[in-house]
C-alpha cells in the first residue's frame, strides 16, 4: 500500500462562505480557472486540485491513501480575529468533512493561528474531540501582537505545542508568505525555489536549539520539504553554536535532536542525491513520502520528467535506498508519524 503523505485539496467554489469573497480572504472563480486572495491570485492549472479528479488521480498513480493538508493561503498571518476565526473553521470543517465521507481514501489536517491564542488552543479541542482530526498544520513563521514575524517554534506558540502533546497529536510545519517577511522583489519564483526552503531551516533551527522534541515528546512533528536547507546547513549550525556559546546561552545543542525519533520530514527535495543526505542526516525511518500535489513545484507528471514517485524510484535505482526502505518511505513511515499502527490504519480504510 502507498500513502502520500502531502497533498492539498481545494473546495469547490460553491462550498466557500460568501464572506469569504467579500472580505476578499478566499474564493476560487466561478469557472475554477484561478484562486484569489486579497490583490493575489494563481492558476488552478492541475489535475487534481478538486476532489472527483484527485481520487482519480490518485488511482491512476496507484496512491492508495493520502494525507490532505490545510490551505497555504488558509494560515491567516495577520488576520483580524474574528475573519480568522470563520476562516479557519470553514478549512477544518471542509478537511473534515473530506475525511468523514471517505475514510478509506484521505486522513485530514486541521490549522490554527497562533496570533489569536485561546481562540487557537479552543480550535484544538473542537478539531481533535469532534472532528476527529489528529494532524495540526502549522506555518513556519506568523505574525504575532507585535506585528512581527516569528518562528512557529518561537516561546509565544508553546501553549499550542503543550496542548498538542496532551492530545498526543501529530505535528506538520510548512512555508508560506516568505515574500511579506524579506525585503526582496518576487522575481524568478524566488519565494518558492528559495525563501520557502529557507524558512523551513530557520524554524527547524529554533526548534531543535529549544529543544522542542524532547520538551513535548508526545508530538511527532514533520517539517515539509524534506527541511531541505535545514539538513544542508546542519555543519554551520553546529559550528555557530560550539563558536559562539555566548548567542547560545541556555538552549540546546543541535546534535541533540539530530535524527529524533518523533523528528521527520518529507521526500519533497527533488533530487535523489539530497535525499540521499537526508537519509545520512536523519535515518531512512524519519523520511515519509511526500508528493505536494498538485502544485507544480510537487512530484507531478507534465513536468520534466517529474511522476509521484520519481525521486525515490531512482534512489532506489542507484542503490541510495533499499527495495525495504523504498517500501517504508511509502507506508511505514507515514504510519509511525501519524500515530497509527498497521491495525488501527487497516480498521481505518475498512470501515
Amino acid at each position: 500500500m502507498r500513502i502520500n503523505g502531502h497533498g492539498h485539496i481545494l473546495p469547490e467554489p460553491f462550498q466557500i462562505p460568501s464572506f469569504m469573497k467579500k472580505k476578499r480572504l478566499f474564493w476560487i472563480d466561478e469557472d475554477k480557472k484561478n484562486m484569489r486572495q486579497g490583490e493575489w491570485s494563481r492558476p488552478i492549472n492541475g489535475p487534481n486540485f478538486f476532489l472527483k479528479e484527485k481520487m482519480e488521480w490518485m488511482d491512476h498513480h496507484k496512491i492508495d491513501h493520502a494525507v490532505m493538508l490545510c490551505l497555504s493561503q488558509m494560515y491567516c498571518n495577520g488576520w483580524k480575529e474574528q475573519d480568522c476565526l470563520d476562516g479557519i473553521r470553514f478549512q477544518n470543517d471542509f478537511n473534515a468533512s473530506i475525511q468523514g465521507d471517505y475514510p478509506k481514501k484521505f486522513t485530514c489536517g486541521f490549522v490554527v493561528q497562533p496570533l489569536h491564542i485561546n481562540q487557537a488552543l479552543s480550535e484544538m479541542e473542537r478539531c481533535v474531540k469532534k472532528l476527529k482530526l489528529k494532524l495540526l498544520c502549522l506555518p513556519t513563521h506568523f505574525l504575532n501582537k507585535k506585528n512581527e514575524w516569528i518562528s512557529i517554534a518561537d516561546k509565544e506558540v508553546d501553549p499550542v505545542f503543550e496542548l498538542a502533546n496532551d492530545l498526543g497529536i501529530s505535528v506538520q510545519i510548512h512555508p508560506y508568505d516568505g515574500e511579506k517577511m524579506i525585503a526582496l522583489k518576487n522575481k524568478y519564483w524566488r519565494f518558492h525555489l528559495i525563501w520557502m526552503m529557507a524558512q523551513c531551516a530557520d524554524t527547524l533551527h529554533v526548534f531543535t536549539l529549544r529543544d522542542l522534541p524532547n520538551k513535548y515528546p508526545k508530538i511527532r512533528t514533520c517539517f515539509a520539504h524534506g527541511g531541505m536547507l535545514g539538513i544542508a546547513n546542519y555543519g554551520r549550525r553546529i559550528q555557530g553554536f560550539d563558536a559562539r556559546p555566548d548567542i547560545f546561552k541556555n538552549l540546546h545543542d543541535p546534535r541533540k535532536t539530530l535524527g529524533h525519533k518523533n523528528v521527520y520530514f518529507d521526500t519533497l527535495v527533488h533530487d535523489s542525491y539530497t535525499l540521499e543526505l537526508l537519509k545520512k542526516r536523519v535515518g531512512v525511518d524519519k523520511i515519509i513520502m511526500g508528493i505536494d500535489d498538485p502544485y507544480p513545484l510537487g512530484e507531478i507528471e507534465g513536468v520534466g520528467t517529474s511522476y509521484p514517485g520519481r525521486v525515490l524510484d531512482y534512489a532506489h535505482e542507484v542503490g541510495i535506498l533499499t527495495t525495504q526502505e523504498h517500501k517504508d518511505i511509502w507506508h511505514k513511515n507515514v504510519l509511525n508519524w501519524l500515530g497509527l499502527s498497521k491495525k488501527e490504519f487497516a480498521n481505518k480504510i475498512h470501515l
